[in-house]
């Protein structure tokens, strides 16, 4: 390079060479085919004022990752939710049954003691069948672990299958013989008999609640937010079912604790039912539509029409029967709908993200 053309001097004509092709505005000779450069004001840009990366997309709006769960759903199938009702029946039975060992009514009793056995042996079933082999029910009793509802359930189950099958024996006392062992034994089963049904009613409120404790203790969306009203919903469906055997089994004057049962019962589920389904907001959504929202109508249906039965059939047996019947389908779809809700909740993303949102925004303005 010429040491008389100094640098500054050509990159001054490099700089004057664009302009020196125009005339007019227009683009002329080699320039004419140059797209004009594109502001910097024209799309904004990351990373400052300026200058950056300029933005062609706008902020991408999080719902997860291709469109896919973000919990995963449970594995339970239907005999969870069978394991649900009859765990709820077998509890709602031996309140019933100690109601008439209580005031005197051999027919309730009678009717509650084999009920809860029977209820209480298909929940065994249920759970086993869940579980896949029966040694891991055994193996679940060797640890009591008070902050695991599942282990607390266990123990719950032990103490109340037991006892429930002793005092329905017991109501074979009288078709044994009056002598020899087996006279030995008719004299026996009564009292033994009276002290397991009262075992049996002290645990079944437990029984009936702590699946509902178990539900919301996971992290499900529509269970784990309904915390408050499950162990309600859970309780008031088996003290309805209950009734329900009462007043299928038992002649009408034997009714009466039924008869109170099925209207305490039936306002306990009744109010959980409409909470879970206003008070959650958008995790109430699962409970009101499709399968679940149909299964929870016509719980509610079913069981105003069984309480209704139950206060106005007194004096009809058929009526009382048919009121009874009612109660225990209600039950049987109270659960299932709360089972089959959790589970939507669980499928789909928007009901784990939306609410995480909302709580993370809540606390940002000091609301939390």
């Amino acid at each position: 390079m010429s040491p008389d053309r100094p640098v500054g001097d050509l990159f001054r004509r490099f700089r004057e060479r664009p302009a020196a092709g125009r005339v007019n505005g227009s683009a002329t000779g080699r320039d004419a085919g140059l797209a004009p450069h594109p502001s910097r004001d024209a799309a904004p840009r990351r990373g400052g004022r300026g200058g950056g990366e300029r933005l062609n997309v706008p902020p991408a709006e999080f719902t997860s990752y291709y469109g896919r769960p973000v919990l995963k759903p449970p594995v339970w199938r239907w005999d969870v939710a069978a394991y649900l009702f009859t765990g709820g029946l077998a509890a709602g039975s031996s309140l019933l049954a100690a109601g008439g060992q209580l005031t005197g009514r051999p027919a309730l009793r009678r009717a509650g003691r084999v009920s809860a056995l029977a209820a209480v042996g298909a929940s065994t079933y249920f759970l086993v069948n869940d579980l896949g082999r029966p040694s891991r029910f055994h193996h679940m009793l060797r640890v009591a672990k008070v902050t695991s509802p599942m282990s607390v359930g266990t123990w719950i189950l032990s103490v109340f299958g037991p006892a429930a099958g002793v005092a329905a024996v017991a109501e074979a006392a009288p078709l044994l013989p009056d002598r020899g062992v087996l006279g030995f034994g008719r004299r026996l089963l009564p009292p033994a008999g009276h002290a397991a049904g009262v075992v049996a009613a002290v645990t079944a409120p437990a029984l009936a609640t702590y699946t509902g404790v178990l539900l919301a203790d996971t992290a499900v969306p529509s269970w784990h937010e309904a915390y408050p009203e499950l162990p309600a919903i859970f309780a008031g469906s088996a003290l309805a079912s209950g009734a329900g055997v009462g007043l299928v089994a038992a002649p009408g004057a034997q009714a009466g604790p039924a008869r109170r049962l099925a209207v305490a019962g039936a306002a306990m589920e009744l109010w959980g039912s409409h909470r879970v389904e206003n008070r959650l907001g958008l995790l109430s959504e699962p409970y009101t539509q499709g399968t679940p929202g149909k299964l929870l109508r016509a719980g509610r249906a079913l069981t105003a029409a069984g309480v209704a039965g139950a206060l106005l059939g007194r004096r009809s047996r058929v009526l009382s029967a048919l009121s009874g019947g009612a109660l225990i389908a209600a039950s049987v779809c109270t659960r299932f709908g709360i089972f089959h809700g959790g589970v939507a909740s669980a499928r789909d993303p928007r009901y784990t993200v939306v609410p995480q949102r909302e709580r993370a925004d809540r606390r940002a303005a000091g609301q939390d």
